[in-house]
């Protein structure tokens, strides 16, 4: 599974929400886009060991 579509997932999803700093929802889904964003590398690393073909979600 490549990171750019979990990427796309999680940046509509950041989107899908009101820009609110405040709210727990925004906040979690804006800082988890961002650190896995600056951990591209790092992070398709553990999908390629942890997604299996067959697993991955369909569209």
């Amino acid at each position: 599974m490549k990171i750019e579509r979990v990427l796309a997932e999680l940046n509509r999803q950041r989107q899908d929400l009101d820009k609110d700093p405040k709210d727990i929802e925004w906040f979690t889904t804006h800082h988890v886009f961002c650190f896995v964003s600056y951990k591209m590398a790092e992070f398709q690393k553990y999908l390629d060991e942890n997604v299996k073909p067959g697993e991955e979600p369909n569209d």
